[in-house]
């Protein structure tokens, strides 16, 4: 796979039927190793360990209703009072984030209303700070640590 602007982590690999899948530990099961996929983990990992976000507050492809129809979003993140926190979107490496990108995100967050938005590729992650009563967006220089909740 892919060397990602993410730390390493020591991962599971299984395979079967010639793909190679991934153990998510949040699911608690393996998962195809897509390109996308290799971004989440490495995510996810850079959250719980190096951001200090438990991993009892994230969740992996969560499903919503949205327009009348179920989407799924990549991540979600919870507060301690269980109200959504942040919900991310993840690309291939090789995926530029454009404003589609931003727009897909900023759709599903229509029912979300997470305090931070963030989309990453693996190599580039945005990650913005919602503030409803002002409508305003502020993009920030890093992803926030848990405790700046």
């Amino acid at each position: 796979m892919f060397t990602l602007n993410l730390p390493d982590f020591e991962y599971k690999l299984r395979k079967k039927d010639a793909k190679n899948y991934i153990f998510d530990p949040l699911r608690r099961k393996y998962v195809f190793l897509s390109p996308e996929e290799w971004v989440r983990q490495h995510f996810c990992h850079y959250l719980i360990n190096h951001k200090n976000y438990p991993a009892g507050r994230i969740a992996n492809e969560c499903s919503i209703r949205l327009e009348g129809l179920t989407k799924r979003c990549d991540t979600i993140v919870y507060n301690a009072q269980m109200e959504v926190l942040m919900l991310v979107e993840y690309k291939a490496p090789d995926v530029v984030l454009n404003q589609e990108v931003f727009n897909q995100i900023v759709r599903y967050n229509w029912v979300l209303q997470a305090k931070y938005l963030t989309v990453s590729n693996g190599m580039t992650h945005y990650c913005c700070r919602m503030d409803y009563l002002k409508n305003k967006v502020e993009f920030l220089e890093d992803i926030p640590f848990y405790s700046e909740d």
